[in-house]
């Protein structure tokens, strides 16, 4: 015991394992359940970062190269994609629903291009423009749902996380003075190994939850804009449709 305590008062790393032999069995059950959970929300904040980069730097590929056309449908057209985009998403959608209504069939998008592509041949009324911003808009909101998938899995970890270790801490401390009581002794000794075992769960739910709250702030933070970004990037489409379809009253 010497041996451990000296361990204790020197080395961090001993301190933590020798904190970790001193818990009773709830508390080295709680502790596995947080590290596992520390591991899960580890690994969704790094791929939930590489999934927002990477719609990030191809919705920026796809905005550049939208707004070079002069006609809304021209990328469509162009069969060009922009795999990973929320937004090339929405317009892919929302070009499809527009090709629908312009009654463009076959395979070919030159049909498309027959139905009013440059030219001023064929127009759409209010009702049919007002359903392709409907698929617009839902497109987008299946984006953010996407956007947001395994979110609340996150704000799980960050939110529960101390309380676990809080009932780790809770259970180990009633035990140490449970078996106080029961030896009869009272020197700080006696319960010193079993309180450090105890509060050990309540450092490792902290540990766990400070940065899954950190991580789910910034990425519900990125998420928020995304979702801007496609409100805006629907208006902007829809504008264009509405000026090159819509017929006139």
């Amino acid at each position: 015991m010497q041996t451990g305590l000296n361990v204790f008062s020197v080395s961090p790393v001993g301190s933590v394992w020798f904190a970790m032999m001193q818990s009773n069995l709830a508390g080295k059950v709680i502790v596995a359940v947080l590290f596992g959970g520390s591991i899960c929300a580890w690994t969704l904040m790094v791929t939930k970062v590489r999934e927002l980069l990477q719609a990030s730097r191809s919705s920026r590929r796809f905005l550049a190269a939208y707004r070079k056309e002069a006609h809304p449908a021209s990328l469509f057209l162009k069969r060009q994609r922009f795999d990973g985009s929320p937004l090339y998403a929405i317009y892919d959608k929302a070009c499809n629903a527009l090709g629908a209504a312009l009654e463009a069939r076959g395979p070919d998008t030159d049909d498309l291009f027959m139905g009013g592509v440059g030219t001023s041949q064929s127009t759409l009324g209010k009702v049919r423009v007002a359903s392709v911003r409907n698929i617009a808009e839902r497109a987008m909101a299946d984006q953010a749902l996407l956007l947001e998938n395994h979110m609340g899995l996150l704000a799980t970890a960050a939110s529960t996380a101390p309380f676990l270790g809080l009932l780790g801490t809770v259970w180990g401390v009633m035990e140490a003075f449970g078996g106080m009581a029961v030896k009869g002794s009272a020197m700080l000794s006696a319960v010193a190994p079993g309180i450090s075992g105890a509060l050990l769960t309540t450092v490792v739910g902290l540990l766990v939850a400070l940065p899954s709250a950190v991580g789910y702030n910034m990425l519900s933070d990125k998420i928020r804009r995304f979702s801007v970004e496609m409100d805006n990037f629907v208006e902007e489409l829809m504008s264009s449709v509405e000026c090159q379809y819509l017929e006139e009253p």
